[in-house]
């Protein structure tokens, strides 16, 4: 008898309903299922009540950044080994070390490709697999 495994859930947090809606897409396209906040607190709710299989984390957020978000994500027992993907338009060498300090465990600038956003997500849960 044979299980079915679930599609892998990504949470996408991001204020930019167009950016959320066409990252959405191009994941759910692939076979992953979403959620999707536009607020770091309602993102942090999400990752609590979910569990998400990964993160599409944008840095300039209202209520909470992602900088915030995410170093609650890696200091929470429940949410620290997540996968965090930092998407941001901040492009300097000292906002991706920012990223990473905070816990992401990558970051792409925007403007992004979808197809490479989609590979990094691919990348990032084969690791934590």
């Amino acid at each position: 008898m044979s299980t079915i495994t679930p599609a892998p859930v990504v949470l996408i947090a991001e204020d930019d309903e167009d950016i959320r809606d066409l990252i959405s897409w191009k994941l759910e396209l692939a076979g992953y299922r979403t959620l999707q906040a536009g607020n770091g607190r309602a993102a942090l709710a999400l990752a609590h009540e979910h569990r998400p299989d990964a993160v599409v984390l944008d840095i300039g957020m209202p209520e909470l950044d992602g900088i915030a978000v995410c170093r609650q994500l890696a200091e929470h027992a429940g949410t620290t080994d997540i996968p965090v993907l930092m998407l941001s338009g901040r492009t300097r060498d000292a906002d991706i070390e920012l990223g990473h300090a905070a816990g992401a465990d990558d970051y792409m600038i925007k403007p992004f490709n979808p197809q490479d956003l989609l590979h990094r997500v691919n990348g990032l849960l084969a690791a934590a697999a």
